[in-house]
């Protein structure tokens, strides 16, 4: 069963605006830190330019919003029924609620608790990645789109993740 066409560009833009809030969080978190503490340290020989980083979350919040709405209205089962997929439904709002806490714990959190918070973002994006890993895993039983696009935002986050480790090890 289709979810009608009203429904489904209001969950469109709703996903669309969560995940425009959490880049829109990211992007406060990181702005003032990027000039600062980060353009002082020591980055990994791999780092790209930090102009590269702002286009390609772009794309990747576009995806996984895409994902999840491709999912959602896989899932659906009429107004007033659970959703089928609502455990990966679930899944995607954790990696997002962790997407949104890794930047400010990374960017914002070292000028108030110094190398920690390199830590714990790291901790945070390991958590991201194996949520996200998850969501791949069980995708397929409702888009293959959503699990391609996953597949995307997994390599990034892997990229990062060793990005992350790099500033600690680095600095």
């Amino acid at each position: 069963m289709r979810p009608p066409v009203a429904r489904q560009i209001v969950v469109a833009v709703i996903l669309l605006a969560a995940v425009a809030a959490v880049a829109l969080g990211g992007s406060l978190a990181t702005t003032s830190n990027v000039d600062g503490w980060y353009a002082e340290a020591e980055r990994a020989p791999w780092s790209p330019p930090n102009g590269v980083f702002g286009p390609v979350w772009t794309l990747l919040y576009a995806g996984i919003a895409l994902a999840c709405f491709l999912v959602w209205r896989r899932g659906y089962l009429g107004s007033g029924n659970r959703n089928r997929a609502r455990p990966w439904l679930t899944g995607w709002i954790v990696q997002l609620v962790l997407n949104a806490a890794w930047t400010p714990a990374f960017f914002a959190g070292f000028p108030v608790i110094g190398e920690a918070a390199w830590w714990i973002a790291a901790a945070i994006i390991l958590a991201l990645l194996l949520t996200v890993l998850w969501l791949i895993l069980t995708a397929p039983r409702w888009s293959r789109t959503a699990m391609a696009i996953m597949i995307a935002y997994a390599l990034w986050l892997a990229f990062a993740t060793t990005l992350n480790l790099a500033i600690i090890a680095l600095n």
